[in-house]
């Protein structure tokens, strides 16, 4: 269940952002690291509950390589995502588990795919380079994503994806 609960906060992250133009331009820096609240909910279909998540995060690195922590309430870090190419690895406190990619491990721990390549662009407020996308104010559409910047500003970004089931990703990020 711990498993689950870190899996779904994973993609979360990445789902989070895909915006498409923005007031200001905030570019990656080579190194940053990028933290804040992630909430995850999967709406399931049938019998089921719905499955949620709250987590802290940190992010660092590019979608080709980096990591990413989630943390409980009081700072505790539950689980930890790390890639490269050729390696991708889930450590929680039980251990390391490989993966064969990052789509492979949100779709084990989550259920669902999750495009955690287009995370760090929507952190900041952009749509992914590597597909395209349709403006949709107050943000855009990318990858079956619904991208909501209205918030952006107060560095909030919601994204929905609107294919069964419904998936929505809310985060808040920390800017110091």
């Amino acid at each position: 269940m711990r498993r689950r609960t870190l899996a779904l906060a994973l993609p979360l992250a990445a789902l989070l952002a895909a915006c498409a133009s923005l007031p200001a331009d905030r570019q990656p820096l080579p190194g940053e690291t990028l933290s804040g609240r992630l909430a995850l909910r999967v709406d399931t279909t049938g019998e089921e509950q719905p499955r949620s998540v709250v987590a802290g995060f940190e992010l660092q690195g590019v979608a080709e390589a980096g990591r990413l922590n989630l943390s409980t309430p009081t700072g505790q870090v539950m689980a930890q995502a790390r890639w490269q190419p050729g390696r991708v690895v889930l450590v929680t406190p039980q251990g390391e588990t490989p993966y064969a990619s990052l789509d492979a491990l949100t779709r084990e721990v989550l259920g669902e795919s999750l495009p955690v390549a287009a995370l760090f662009d929507w952190l900041h407020g952009r749509p992914w380079p590597g597909a395209g996308h349709v403006a949709q104010p107050p943000g855009f559409r990318q990858l079956g994503w619904a991208v909501d910047l209205a918030r952006f500003a107060d560095d909030t970004i919601v994204a929905v994806r609107e294919s069964a089931p419904l998936v929505t990703v809310r985060v808040k990020l920390d800017r110091s």
